[in-house]
């Protein structure tokens, strides 16, 4: 418990701290977030945070490995394989987004040049970083809800690997989407760290009952890093932001919660977790669904995705914000009920 404490605070003094310097360097060097315009179909409501210093996701993912390499140091807690290659998928796919993010601040245009590209690369390194994972690690390859063996369909390693990968791929953009108002994202993803932390900690103290979690103690504190990451990132980034987190975030971000779900056996449970993200994501398919259905007519929403719908409809920003984190607080709570309720239940046929 020392560790996961030493973990999440360590991770939130340093972003707190770090995403100060950060603000301070991209203010001084004249160089902030372009927003997208009407010309291009953007938020114009937005136009105001145009120049708004970005990538504030660095410090997040600075402060994170920190505060989990920190509590390693101080509790002697072993290094993990699992968590390594964890966090080396962290670094990779929030360097893309870093890559990104320097190319839309350069250009001053929303759009980086990989932005027709970065689905298809970012699948890409995920089914790579997949296939070391499942190489490497004895993660368990069954399709799981709460438990390896919940439902437990044993799937074969090139399977496993594609499943894999189009979670993380799934969850990284999702997060990516759900970026669109001050907080939002780093308000939700939290949630969803402090998920996994409750739930890899259960899993740490009762190891006679989800022994195909390897190194559950290290996975807990890499999700409580994060969550206290998260935190201090949002002291800064709350309405009216005064930093964005940027792709380089985002991505990041998304990645560790797709990985926690495969390493934790929490796939199924995962949309749950992040049903904020899902709602998000979701929107804007059925958007281009209806779309390009429609022969390029007619919309479902005002714009997608759907938290911009809600302030076109007459919402405040802050008020969309508030009430979309509820909703993520929902979808956390009843997720971490599930997975409790199962384990009650575990307990008892025992």
């Amino acid at each position: 418990m020392i560790a996961i404490l030493l973990a999440s605070a360590t991770s939130l003094v340093l972003s707190l701290v770090g995403t100060r310097v950060l603000m301070a360097y991209f203010r001084r060097i004249g160089r902030g977030q372009p927003i997208l315009g009407a010309e291009d179909l953007g938020p114009v409501q937005h136009m105001a945070k145009q120049g708004t210093p970005t990538m504030g996701g660095l410090a997040i993912l600075f402060a994170g490995a920190t505060g989990w390499a920190v509590a390693h140091v101080r509790d002697r807690l072993p290094f993990s394989d699992q968590s390594l290659i964890i966090w080396v998928a962290i670094l990779v796919l929030g360097g893309i987004g870093l890559l990104d993010d320097v190319l839309k601040v350069r250009r001053q245009h929303n759009r980086g040049i990989f932005w027709k590209r970065k689905g298809w690369l970012t699948f890409g390194v995920c089914a790579s970083l997949a296939w070391w994972l499942v190489s490497a690690t004895g993660v368990a390859r069954t399709i799981s809800f709460t438990r390896a063996d919940l439902p437990g369909f044993e799937v074969t390693r090139p399977l496993f690997v594609v499943w894999i990968a189009l979670i993380v791929w799934a969850t990284a953009n999702a997060v990516n989407v759900t970026d669109g108002l001050d907080g939002l994202a780093a308000g939700s993803a939290a949630l969803g760290f402090v998920a996994f932390t409750v739930i890899g900690y259960w899993t740490f103290r009762n190891p006679d009952l989800y022994d195909r979690v390897v190194n559950p103690l290290d996975l807990t504190v890499l999700a409580a890093s994060l969550a206290g990451a998260c935190g201090g990132f949002l002291w800064w980034n709350a309405a009216p932001a005064r930093i964005f987190m940027g792709d380089v975030g985002a991505l990041g971000l998304g990645t560790a919660l797709g990985l926690l779900a495969v390493s934790l056996n929490t796939q199924l449970l995962l949309p749950l977790i992040c049903g904020l993200q899902v709602f998000e994501a979701g929107s804007v398919a059925v958007q281009m669904g209806v779309f390009r259905a429609s022969g390029r007519t007619r919309r479902l929403l005002r714009m997608s995705p759907i938290h911009h719908h809600f302030e076109l409809a007459g919402w405040p920003e802050t008020t969309v914000i508030v009430r979309f984190w509820i909703i993520s607080a929902i979808c956390v709570a009843t997720a971490v009920a599930t997975f409790i309720a199962d384990f009650t239940n575990l307990s008892a046929a025992r």
